[in-house]
This record gives structure tokens, sequence and C-alpha cells, in this order.
């Protein structure tokens, strides 16, 4: 942060504080937008040859606004990347804007640039009982084979996020039937623990040469700390190679296979909404790829004047 002011940094600070304690923003989520907000900070820090007091960052105009849109295009950053900066770019301008007492009209009158919104892409069944046999056959060590079965499991049977599953520690196990999983957002839910995904750890936890602690990772890479997501992303990787699935086959889109999978199978469209997190049911319409019809099916179905 060396390009920016002390009174900018300051404001930067508490501001990214504020989204922890008000908006329960998960540090990920803090993270990305600290980036992207020192990053703006610090163009227009060059862009006007002057570091950005709070005075100055009041006077940011329009035409500042598109030359730090047209940079971002010209380093390479995709339209929806710069919808995203743009977006935490924002936020921060209406806390800074209520704080300061100053009219933030040139930032947020900033349009998005447009992007088409990709719908996530699930497995077929068979598919995602092939990832989850094959992932076992690409380590030659039988604990880390288990490991990964474990994860994988977890992700297809109970809709875990990635960092929901590896969040995991000794004192979830053994695996209960219902484990209480904190979200995006610190949004708590219920989800039910299949017996397959019970075994999977089960295996796992007897093979594992590292001793298990309440408060230690569940999951453990090859030299006993926390596991990496990189390691289920690699190993996803070379079992979708040798299955011959697209690269959309990652961790996540096991967790859109099993929302879509339950729904496919009768599944009711709300309660997949609560086992997955979500705070819109449009976001679990998308996330199954169930069509219109379907959502108006069930709606009608559970409507109370329907």
């Amino acid at each position: 942060m060396s390009l920016i002011s002390p009174a900018c940094r300051d404001a930067l600070q508490h501001w990214l504080d504020s989204l922890s304690a008000l908006a329960g923003r998960s540090e990920n989520t803090r993270s990305a937008y600290c980036g992207d907000v020192t990053e703006f900070l610090s163009f227009m820090t060059l862009h006007n040859s002057q570091r950005q007091g709070l005075a100055a960052l009041e006077r940011i105009s329009v035409s500042d606004m598109r030359a730090w849109m047209a940079r971002q295009r010209e380093t390479g950053v995709g339209a929806r990347s710069l919808a995203r900066k743009l977006s935490a770019v924002k936020s921060f301008y209406r806390w800074l804007a209520e704080r300061e007492g100053f009219e933030p009209t040139a930032v947020l009158s900033t349009r998005a640039p447009k992007f088409t919104k990709k719908l996530p892409r699930p497995l077929a069944e068979d598919a995602a009982r092939a990832m989850i046999d094959t992932v076992e056959l690409q380590s030659g060590s039988d604990w880390v084979a288990a490991r990964d079965v474990a994860v994988v499991t977890l992700l297809y049977g109970c809709g875990l996020r990635i960092s929901e599953a590896l969040s995991l520690t000794g004192a979830d196990a053994p695996l209960p039937a219902t484990l209480r999983i904190t979200g995006k957002g610190g949004k708590e839910r219920v989800v039910p623990v299949i017996p397959a995904a019970q075994n999977a750890v089960d295996r796992y936890l007897r093979l594992c040469p590292h001793p298990q602690s309440p408060s230690a990772a569940l999951f453990r890479g090859v030299r006993g700390g926390a596991l990496n997501p990189r390691a289920i992303q690699g190993v996803m990787a070379k079992a979708r190679m040798q299955l011959g699935l697209p690269a959309t086959a990652t961790p996540h889109a096991m967790r859109h296979s099993f929302a879509t999978h339950l729904l496919s199978a009768g599944g009711d469209l709300r309660a997949i909404q609560e086992l997955l997190g979500h705070a819109s049911l449009s976001t679990t319409q998308a996330y199954t790829a169930v069509d219109t019809a379907r959502l108006m099916e069930v709606y009608n179905k559970a409507h109370p004047k329907a």
C-alpha cells in the first residue's frame, strides 16, 4: 500500500473491518475486496500524479473512472472480473461517502461491463460416480487415495463447497448423521451426511498416519498440515483427463451435481436451497440448471394460493 496515503489506508482498513463485523463477509471476500480497492487507489495516485488523500478521493471524476476501467481492460482484465472490481470500489465509496459526507455520484454511476453469466455444468450421474472411483486411482499411497475419495464424496454426497469440507476438524469425526456447516457470509446450515460419506471418512481416518486432534484439520496433507484445496483440484484434473470429461469437471462441479441430481430425483427446490446455503431461490435455480417450467411446477405445488 506504499502508493496510498495514510488517511486512505486507514479508511480502507476501517471499511474492511466493518465488512467483517457487520456484513459477515468471509475472509476470502474481504481479501479480494482489499486487493481490488488497493489497486484502484494506487491507480488513481499514479493517474493524478499525487497521493490520494480523502479530499482527492472526493474529487474523482467520471473521466477518472473511465481511465481506470480502460487501464483494466488494457491489462487483460475480463468483463466479469472488472465488474467484480467495480462492485468492490462502489461498496467502499458508499461507505466512505456516508462517513465523510460527500456525494459519490461519479463512482456510483459508473456502469459495469456486460458479460454473459456462465451457468454451472453438473456432471451426469454416472460421470460423478466414475469421478469418485477414478480419484482413488491417482495416488500410490492408500491413505492419500482414501483421503481424496473422502473429500470428493463429501462434495457430491453432501453438497459442500471445497472450503467447507476442508474446514472440518477432528472434532467432527466420526461424522454424525448431520453436520452444522458455516458457509459464505457466516451463514449456518444443517446438512445430512449420507452413509457413503461417513464410510469414506472412516476409511480415511483408519489409514491416515497423522494423529487426529479436535482442533486440527480433519483432512491432512502429506506432511501432516491442513490439506490444500489445490491437491483436490489437481487430483480431479488428472481423473477427468482419464475419463475424458471437460475442464468444468472441478470440485465445485460436484456440488452442482449434488443439487441437480437431487432435483432430478424429485427433490424440493426450497429444501435444496437450504442444503446449499443459498440466500436466494433464483441462485439455486441457476445452480441446478433447472428450467423455468420445472421452477413453476415447484412454485404451483408449494404456493398456498395455487
